[in-house]
């Protein structure tokens, strides 16, 4: 199995894919595989994330842990579900504080492609994961690889907002500049801790408002 990451990706990463645990990580994945599992998300949307834009296209990162592990929901974007699928419960409430947030209307499906269209890296933790089983390619290199991807990102540019909810997401905030970027933290969006804090956090207007008195364009979470 060939694992391919976009070109601008891979400069950005420098050596970083030439270590062996990445080559370890794929043998693993083609493993699973071979042996009849089902993996998610699909593998030409194990990338999808990256493939959606260039580093320097980056203006907020929104970090989730592992790929959605039921049939069809996986589509290589944290939190983001295709369209015609049932809206997640986290998803659901991501909705509603953009609704109070910013008074926007939720929508009627849980695709998240236009965010990632105006530089939103939607980016899960661990890539993969097999059918039915949370958690269970956790530990196996894909947490290296993008830990790298944050480091590189929060290094080598400035003015991205990072959104870290809940106690996993908010432990990587070690890897974040913060004198170049904004970190935005609170509980996860789950059912088990949303009204927790995660509802009322002002995430979604605290991020557009970084983003323009930065000079940037804010973005549009308004989704068609």
């Amino acid at each position: 199995m060939t694992i391919d990451i976009p070109a601008s990706w891979s400069t950005l990463l420098g050596t970083e894919l030439a270590d062996p645990y990445w080559h370890a990580l794929q043998q693993f994945v083609q493993t699973e595989e071979a042996q009849g599992k089902i993996i998610y998300p699909p593998r030409a949307r194990r990338f999808a994330a990256f493939e959606a834009l260039a580093p320097e296209q980056v203006r907020v990162v929104i970090l989730g842990q592992d790929p959605y592990h039921g049939p069809q929901q996986a589509h290589g974007l944290s939190f983001s579900v295709p369209p015609g699928v049932a809206i997640p419960p986290s998803l659901r409430n991501i909705f509603k504080e953009i609704a109070r947030d910013l008074g926007i209307s939720p929508p009627q499906h849980g695709c998240l492609n236009q965010w990632a269209e105006q530089g939103v890296l939607l980016l899960n933790s661990v890539l993969t994961v097999e059918d039915g089983k949370a958690g269970s390619h956790r530990n196996r290199g894909w947490e290296r690889f993008t830990d790298a991807v944050i480091s590189a990102l929060s290094t080598q540019h400035e003015g991205i907002v990072f959104m870290l909810w809940g106690a996993y997401a908010e432990a990587k905030r070690s890897l974040i500049d913060t004198t170049r970027h904004l970190i935005l933290t609170s509980p996860h969006p789950s059912p088990l801790s949303a009204h927790r804090g995660f509802i009322g956090n002002g995430h979604f207007s605290s991020c557009n408002r970084y983003l323009t008195e930065r000079g940037q364009m804010s973005i549009n979470w308004l989704l068609d």
